[in-house]
């Protein structure tokens, strides 16, 4: 099976023309991110990845620095932590970044009462707080400048409480409602917002959420998709599964979307 690629090379040069010279990508180290980080070098960005593990950034940049004309940079942030997030601002005070892609996120599963409190306010902070920390001071700057761009990736399961994955998805609709609100107060700023609501993706996300995900998109795929949209549009449904999925939803009513995706919730998380 052939990977998919950016749509012409002349999307490409669009990515490029339309945000500059650097992108920031959290969550560089895996999944979603990882992918990104792989596109938008190809594409002829700059990188700054952002994740915990440094060693892992660290061999990522070493792969994508011949694929790129700019050497990677590295930034090691827990981003649990607001004064780590702050320091990614401060160090790319310097940098022309035109483009933020806020992939770091996790999730966790099975009944909200029964999990460990600590976990779900850390995923909190890590898909929420985080995430609004960095759109905030990258906005302003994206906006000071007059163009920019900025993915923040929702979910499926953001349009819709679901048992099970109850507060990983409110995580994914304080996103998803963020960039739906950011994109039009942005747009005349020349700063475009996108929300990217992918469906299961096959990823190290499951592991951590204790999910078995047995099918699902790539995280290529899912990268793909989420950049040939940048700039068209406000929500994206990356790849066919969260096309076909969507379509399978759309026309039922909130409660019984919620029933169905906490019974596929149950399946995942029963075999995990």
């Amino acid at each position: 099976m052939t990977s998919p690629s950016l749509r012409p090379l002349t999307e490409a040069e669009r990515l490029r023309r339309a945000y500059g010279t650097y992108a920031v990508v959290t969550g560089a180290s895996d999944g979603i991110g990882r992918a990104v980080a792989m596109r938008l070098a190809e594409a002829g960005f700059g990188l700054v990845l952002v994740a915990r593990r440094r060693a892992v950034l660290e061999a990522l940049a070493a792969e994508l620095e011949p694929r790129t004309p700019i050497r990677p940079v590295v930034i090691t942030a827990d981003l649990s932590v607001p004064d780590d997030v702050d320091r990614i601002a401060r160090e790319t005070a310097d940098l022309d970044v035109g483009l933020l892609v806020a992939a770091a996120g996790f999730g966790t599963s099975g009944p909200f009462v029964d999990g460990d409190l600590a976990a779900e306010l850390n995923m909190i902070d890590v898909n929420c707080r985080a995430l609004a920390q960095l759109t905030h001071l990258f906005g302003r700057r994206f906006a000071a400048r007059r163009r920019g761009g900025i993915v923040l990736m929702s979910s499926l399961v953001a349009f819709q409480g679901v048992a099970r994955v109850a507060n990983y998805a409110a995580t994914k609709a304080f996103v998803q409602s963020l960039a739906e609100g950011l994109a039009p107060e942005l747009k005349p700023f020349g700063v475009d917002v996108l929300a990217s609501a992918p469906g299961p993706v096959m990823s190290g996300f499951g592991q951590r959420a204790h999910m078995t995900i047995r099918s699902g998109q790539t995280p290529d795929e899912v990268a793909v998709g989420t950049l040939n949209m940048l700039g068209r549009r406000t929500t994206v449904r990356p790849g066919f599964l969260a096309k076909a999925l969507e379509a399978s939803l759309m026309l039922l009513p909130r409660s019984a979307r919620a029933a169905m995706l906490a019974r596929v919730m149950a399946g995942m998380t029963q075999a995990a």
